[in-house]
């Protein structure tokens, strides 16, 4: 129960990495927030999932991109749960597209959904960890696609890398509220952003191979990492990246 009675918000979270770190700090003992674009019908099973879990759930349908929202997730969970010790920036969006005729609007949206709209969310999210005075956590989401490129994926990239400096930058403004920032760099996670991409075999074949575990990464495989930074345990963690990548990284020589 590393986060027991414990108030944990996530974005992005109706689906995915995002659904399953929210699950998971459930039976860990947190009331959970979460924020996304579906339909609240569509995420209610979840939200009864985390209720059957003896915990708390509240949920906020909005546009990340938009920087009312955050401020209307905040009232949400400090209405609905009393308050918010964990943050998770999860939300993001990933449209693989050719780098010479790249439409700009694909552009613009892609970095105000990843990279604005992390900003957003964790500026109201630290403001309310500091009206508190009792410190907390943030992490972000980011991808291993910050530390390398990506063919189809020039638009992503840099704000992927923006989101991994977002948590370094914040590290040192927070530091002194007891606030941590961190981040978690996944590598390929088998999820609907990439379920067309990697519908070609040939290519997912190819990519397996360089990974040292021998498999993509599951939505499951980011929730233990993310409880982790957000628990005691990493209380003397922050500014830092964890990849959750099966090895990819180191092993693209």
């Amino acid at each position: 129960m590393l986060l027991e009675n414990r108030i944990f918000a996530i974005t992005g979270g109706a689906s995915g990495i995002g659904r399953e770190a929210a699950l998971e700090a459930a039976r860990h003992g947190a009331d959970v927030a979460i924020s996304d674009i579906a339909e609240e019908e569509t995420v209610q099973p979840l939200l009864d999932e985390i209720t059957s879990l003896g915990r708390k759930a509240v949920y906020l349908q909005g546009d990340v991109s938009a920087a009312e929202t955050a401020t209307c997730f905040i009232e949400t969970i400090v209405q609905g749960l009393g308050g918010l010790d964990i943050f998770v920036s999860n939300a993001g969006i990933c449209p693989f597209h050719s780098f010479l005729d790249l439409p700009s609007e694909t552009l613009r949206r892609t970095v105000e959904v990843n990279l604005l709209g992390a900003y957003f969310m964790v500026q109201a999210a630290a403001n309310q960890m500091v009206r508190q005075g009792r410190g907390g956590a943030i992490i972000a989401v980011s991808s291993i696609s910050a530390l390398v490129g990506g063919e189809f994926q020039s638009h992503y990239t840099p704000t992927k890398a923006g989101v991994h400096s977002l948590m370094q930058s914040t590290a040192i403004a927070l530091g002194r509220h007891g606030i941590r920032c961190n981040s978690v760099l996944p590598g390929t996670i088998r999820t609907a952003i990439n379920e067309q991409d990697l519908a070609d075999e040939t290519k997912a074949e190819a990519m397996i191979r360089r990974i040292p575990l021998g498999r993509f990464g599951r939505p499951e495989d980011l929730a233990g990492p993310i409880v982790f930074l957000g628990s005691d345990l990493a209380g003397y963690v922050t500014g830092a990246s964890l990849l959750v990548d099966g090895g990819c990284f180191v092993n693209l020589q």
